[in-house]
């Protein structure tokens, strides 16, 4: 039989990761659109700054929801 091809703690290891790069592409891409729009640098910093607060709460919202339908999905 097959199994997993990941362990544990790569998984644990692959979901950090995948985590980490979704805010940080959210960061980036607000720093991005704010240098687009005209802003100084400093702006720039801001919008990233801006970006990984936004970027860390749309990972707590999609993990919440995540939870609520993986609990669903086993009734």
């Amino acid at each position: 039989m097959v199994g997993p091809s990941l362990t544990d703690a790569e998984r644990q290891v692959a979901s950090k990761r995948l985590k980490l790069g979704f805010v940080a592409l959210v960061g980036v891409s607000g720093g991005l659109v704010a240098l687009a729009a005209g802003a100084t640098p400093v702006q720039g910093l801001v919008g990233v700054g801006a970006g990984l607060v936004v970027g860390w709460l749309l990972l707590r919202y999609l993990a919440s929801v995540g939870r609520e339908w993986k609990g669903s999905r086993r009734r």
